[in-house]
């Protein structure tokens, strides 16, 4: 076996293949006996409290989890551990009363887009489903990268022979069982992912001893727990904003919102998915200050990794490997499902094809295609941080005028299409440059010396907070 790893690339594959099969078989098995279109879609609106409550979890927790918190708060400190904690487990809150609307107003639908295409016309509607599409292409980019990064780290299998099996197995059966697979899978997944969290703290607990505690950062990072320390807030409040945003635009989201069998189901579910989200984020961003005051040149994003794996052992190896599978396939399954359902149910409403076409078949032709893409994506391990903040940018600009004109009837196409077209084209002007020392306002278009020093540092910020507020000027204005 090779030093520089931790366990053998073929232990790691052994066990990727094992794990990916199990679930496989089990997503086949489960959905045999629940076909057509209603279970593919929105599993026959029937789904209760525990398998409604462990899949929106699961859903929402993926293997970003192990990487962003943990890097985040490393310059972000505490704030920005609590916006990516709050920002994830937000939109929960926010579905208990938009998914309460949308049920009444819309009871037969599966997606967001269906009602939006009902409230507005064709040319902005199709501009949330491609903003839409885009993000949840580049969160499936995102997952299985970093599922062969984390598995490349512990035994330097190759990433496409990682990214390989996952999309393999996780296509075979989402494909076949659409919703009702992947809910299922998911509570199987979430299972397994909470027992593994609770191991590894109890493992990272006890090889840190007093070194894993407030004290201890505040000692040593004094900066990343003081009240006084602004990249906190503004870290804080770009997670929690950009977070926030994407996932009220998540499809997986809505269909779940549709599957509940009754209200009450889904406002139960919603609360408890809550209060499970927020101590398992800021868990993981709390490792990663750990981590980072323990030995400041560590990397960032592995800091997860680093205080579990201190004692290298092999056991230690395959939980994380497993906990990293689990977290991907239950998010891949549930992004592969919703692009694919709403290729079905707004695919008519796009595409002026024949009259006999099947777009269910068509939909996961379509998933094929992407799932190439991302699988070169994967293999080439790029960065997508850059990409995924950019597709944040884009959520940000449509949330305020799509979620707004749920209460509001008096916001025409014309007037919500001027104003998301606005706000991103402000947000862009803000957006920072991949190396964030300058954006297109601020370091091309004007000298960065004009501005002050806290506008300079804080470009990501600035760029979600107009993004996302200058819309809401723009409809203000229109009304009055």
């Amino acid at each position: 076996m090779d030093k520089s790893y931790f366990i053998s690339q073929s232990t790691s594959l052994s066990l990727v293949i094992i794990i990916s099969l199990i679930f496989t078989v089990l997503g086949l098995y489960h959905s045999r006996k629940f076909q057509g279109i209603n279970n593919y879609l929105t599993a026959n609106r029937n789904i209760g409290l525990f398998s409604l409550t462990t899949s929106l979890v699961a859903s929402a927790l993926g293997a970003w989890i192990l990487f962003g918190p943990a890097a985040a708060s490393t310059w972000g400190g505490i704030g920005a551990v609590i916006g990516y904690a709050l920002g994830t487990a937000f939109p929960m809150i926010f579905l208990i009363y938009l998914g309460k609307k949308i049920r009444n107003e819309f009871p037969k639908g599966s997606s967001l887009i269906e009602f939006m295409r009902k409230k507005f016309g064709k040319s902005l509607f199709k501009l949330i489903l491609l903003m839409t599409i885009f993000y949840m292409f580049i969160f499936l980019c995102a997952e299985v990268t970093a599922v062969a990064v984390l598995i490349n780290y512990i035994s330097g299998t190759e990433l496409w022979i990682t990214a390989l099996i996952v999309l393999l197995a996780t296509l075979s059966y989402t494909l076949y069982g659409g919703l009702r697979a992947s809910i299922f899978t998911d509570n199987i997944q979430m299972i397994v992912i909470s027992v593994l969290i609770l191991i590894s703290l109890f493992y990272i607990t006890s090889f840190t001893g007093n070194e894993f505690s407030f004290a201890f950062v505040r000692q040593k990072n004094p900066q990343l727990l003081s009240a006084s320390y602004i990249p906190s807030y503004t870290a804080g409040l770009t997670f929690f904003i950009a977070v926030a945003a994407t996932n009220l635009f998540h499809q997986g989201n809505w269909q779940r919102v549709y599957a509940a069998k009754d209200y009450q189901t889904l406002k139960k579910s919603l609360i408890i998915s809550f209060f499970i989200i927020v101590p398992i984020v800021f868990f993981m961003g709390f490792v990663g200050m750990v981590s980072f005051s323990i030995d400041p040149s560590n990397r960032p994003d592995l800091g997860f990794f680093t205080l579990l794996l201190k004692e290298q052992t092999e056991m230690l190896s395959l939980l994380i490997i497993t906990l990293g599978l689990a977290l991907t396939i239950s998010t891949v399954d549930t992004l592969v499902n919703a692009i694919s359902s709403l290729f079905v149910v707004d695919g008519k409403a796009t595409f002026n094809l024949d009259k006999k076409t099947d777009y269910l078949i068509l939909s996961k032709y379509f998933i094929i295609f992407l799932s190439l893409i991302v699988f070169i994506i994967a293999s080439r391990g790029f960065d997508i941080l850059y990409l995924f903040l950019l597709a944040d940018l884009f959520c940000c600009a449509f949330v305020l005028t799509v979620f707004y004109s749920f209460y509001n009837k008096g916001i025409n196409e014309k007037t919500a299409y001027i104003s998301i077209l606005i706000g991103l084209f402000g947000g862009i002007l803000m957006f920072p440059f991949p190396d964030f020392s300058k954006s297109l306002l601020i370091g091309i278009l004007i000298p960065k010396e004009m501005f002050a020093p806290f506008v300079v540092q804080s470009l990501l910020f600035l760029s979600f907070v107009v993004a996302t507020f200058l819309p809401a000027i723009i409809l203000k204005i229109n009304k009055a």
